[in-house]
């Protein structure tokens, strides 16, 4: 979902109506909450550097990228584009064991319709660069059992339909957040910014929709419910996002 209205019962055109309601949707869903869920992480910001053992690289991640990821973090998700300016993503979940990272999975789906941007801004519409964590999930529909903390909300539902139409009434129905300016632990809806409002939030990851979005990243409802069972908090999993270039570095 994308940058909710302020005050209740409103919805900006990247997200539901109510205060509870997330991103996503037709031509242009989805920015949400953000923070580091994390202790290498900053509030609501991309993780910082950890002190710990460097990890073995991963494809086409550069070694400043890298030292951002947690040493203890065994699953990582790449979300990436060529360009900058590109809309559809690549999201590829990576597992380790000991010194070597398997790919387990593929997704296809849409970011930003503004491309990327590392400084995005309210309602831009772009998607965040950096490494983040994600820590907390949610959606309308029932916990598919999710191995994290998982808000099941009934407002999403109606809130996408009313906001993008009841043919997008299930862009929400599976959500996991991407702690970008987000307070870790919380609902994927919760609005708390830490690095403020001005910022954007809720940048979650979500249904497609065929088409870019207000700063969520998208892919397949069954690749959503796939990831609900995968992703697990005692592997400290992180997401790697942003255009080749930026992340290669």
């Amino acid at each position: 979902m994308s940058d909710p209205a302020r005050s209740p019962g409103t919805a900006s055109p990247g997200g539901p109506a109510s205060p509870s309601a997330g991103p996503g949707g037709p031509a242009s869903p989805s920015a949400g909450p953000g923070g580091p869920a994390s202790p290498s992480a900053g509030p609501g910001g991309p993780a910082s550097p950890s002190d710990s053992p460097s990890l073995p690289g991963l494809p086409g991640i550069g070694p400043e990228t890298m030292a951002e990821v947690p040493a203890e973090s065994s699953q990582v998700l790449i979300s990436t584009t060529p360009g900058i300016e590109d809309t559809n993503a690549t999201t590829a979940l990576y597992e380790r064991n000991g010194e070597a990272w398997t790919e387990a999975r593929r997704f296809v789906g849409h970011h930003g319709g503004n491309g990327w941007r590392e400084d995005r801004k309210e309602g831009d519409r772009t998607s965040p660069i950096g490494v983040f964590a994600l820590t907390d999930a949610g959606g309308y529909l029932p916990d598919p059992g999710s191995k994290l903390p998982y808000t099941q909300d009934d407002a999403l539902r109606s809130g996408a339909a009313a906001v993008y139409g009841e043919d997008w009434a299930d862009v929400f129905s599976y959500v996991i957040a991407i702690n970008y300016n987000r307070a870790a632990g919380t609902p994927p809806t919760d609005d708390t910014r830490p690095m403020g409002w001005d910022a954007g939030g809720k940048i979650w990851l979500h249904v497609d929709h065929d088409s870019p979005t207000q700063g969520c990243v998208t892919m397949q409802a069954e690749d959503m419910e796939f990831l609900l069972r995968t992703m697990d908090p005692e592997r400290t999993p992180h997401i790697i996002m942003g255009p080749a270039d930026a992340i290669g570095r």
